[in-house]
């Protein structure tokens, strides 16, 4: 009769606090080939590393996936590094990794950081060198491999969003001994053709394939590309030193060729609202200069000299015509005031009459007086001298000058005989 019976749970629970309180067990490393990986939607990935000697369950939780830059593949060689501990359920041990890493991939690491530290260093990196990746580009240069998913995923993206994009492949070896010289030599090429933008890069891999896009003579030849680069290597959880020298990084091939191809479609719908925008502003604009010429015809045919013109003799019309009916008014008042005032105007003429009457005859009085006439009646004559001037003293006269007298009656002819002065007469 056994002393004590135990349950399976608590059988796997000590065998899992054996594990657990083991300190090799805790932190360890182990070699092997990926077998039977699985990526589960929970986000964790299920696999088995094996050797010529046997197999170990493996597990990664989602979780610890950050440090994961490549695609799990059958038949890969790893580096699995966690812990060893038992699944109690199941009654199996198993790894529960925490980091993995492709064989070599320790050695390729330490080489990319130390070339990433030199270029961010010298200057590379810097934003202030970025160009912008045109909005519309009709012309795109590829450089990568003429057989893959990498140039078919971009043509595709390419032809659907811009059926009339002008793609230009430049085809080069992307992995390998000379793909670096290669890659070079098609980003150059691509340079000199005056395309609009460059899309550098290829499908995902392992570190090893994608290495050629962290040597240093592709990234110089990025940086002094004058063409603006898109990047565009491996996955998403790919980043190569070719991404940080690039214009722009893309994720993969195909998110490349959406940056750097517009939407076809949108583009004309967006020209089409313009066009109408533009349109509508135009007509309104129109009418609106159409109302402010309207406007200035009109003050200009205000101004005009027909219309000033007119509009004078309008105004003279106007005037002529209240003046007729002033006039009339006044005539009206004036000839109802009239019968009044003709006998006082009739006896203010005869006043004035009667007094010139009587000063004209008293000036006709005065006149007959003055008159040569009258006196010429009484005796005396009028004398003038040869050139008809009267000659009121004997001055004016000589012997033999002729005279002629102007009497009542008549003319007499004479010549001077004698003078004599007044002496003769005496004075009184």
């Amino acid at each position: 009769m056994m002393d004590s019976i135990y349950t399976v749970g608590q059988v796997n629970r000590y065998i899992k606090n054996m594990f657990d309180q083991d300190y090799l067990l805790k932190t360890i490393s182990v070699k092997g080939e990926v077998s039977n990986c699985k990526y589960h939607t929970s986000g964790h990935i299920y696999f088995s590393i094996k050797d010529q000697t046997g197999v170990m369950q493996a597990v990664m939780f989602a979780g610890n996936r950050k440090g994961l830059n490549f695609q799990m593949e059958e038949g890969q060689t790893v580096i699995v590094t966690g812990s060893i501990s038992v699944y109690e359920r199941d009654g199996k041990y198993q790894m529960y990794a925490r980091k993995i890493e492709l064989e070599g991939t320790g050695l390729l690491y330490q080489r990319y950081e130390q070339l990433k530290q030199e270029l961010e260093e010298m200057g590379l990196f810097s934003p202030m060198y970025k160009k912008k990746i045109p909005t519309y580009a009709m012309k795109i240069g590829i450089c990568t491999a003429e057989t893959g998913a990498a140039i078919q995923d971009i043509i595709t993206v390419s032809k659907r969003r811009n059926p009339y994009v002008q793609l230009v492949l430049y085809p080069c070896l992307v992995q390998g001994a000379g793909a670096a010289p290669d890659i070079v030599r098609g980003i150059q090429y691509l340079d000199r053709l005056g395309l609009d933008v460059i899309i550098v890069g290829r499908g995902g891999g392992s570190i090893e394939d994608l290495w050629a896009f962290n040597e240093k003579i592709v990234a110089q030849a990025i940086f002094n590309c004058n063409t603006p680069i898109i990047s565009a290597v491996g996955h998403e959880t790919d980043v190569t030193i070719a991404d940080f020298v690039a214009d722009q990084r893309a994720a993969t091939p195909s998110a490349a060729a959406e940056l750097a191809n517009f939407e076809y479609d949108g583009f004309q719908e967006k020209c089409n609202q313009a066009k109408q925008l533009l349109q509508r502003q135009f007509k309104n604009r129109l009418e609106l200069i159409r109302e402010k010429c309207k406007n200035l015809e009109s003050r200009l045919e205000r101004y005009s000299p027909g219309h000033q013109l007119l509009s004078k003799k309008q105004r003279l019309a106007d005037f002529e015509i209240q003046l007729e009916r002033e006039m009339k008014t006044i005539l009206e008042r004036k000839k109802a005031i009239v019968p009044d005032c003709r006998k006082e105007l009739e006896n203010s003429y005869m006043a004035i009459y009667q007094k010139r009457t009587q000063r004209l005859a008293i000036l006709s009085e005065q006149l007959n007086g003055l008159s040569p006439l009258k006196k010429i009646s009484k005796g005396f004559a009028y004398v003038e001298d040869e050139a008809g001037k009267p000659v009121t003293t004997i001055g004016q006269l000589q012997v033999d000058s002729e005279v002629s007298m102007i009497m009542k009656d008549g003319r007499i002819q004479a010549k001077v005989l004698e003078i004599e002065g007044e002496e003769i007469y005496g004075k009184e």
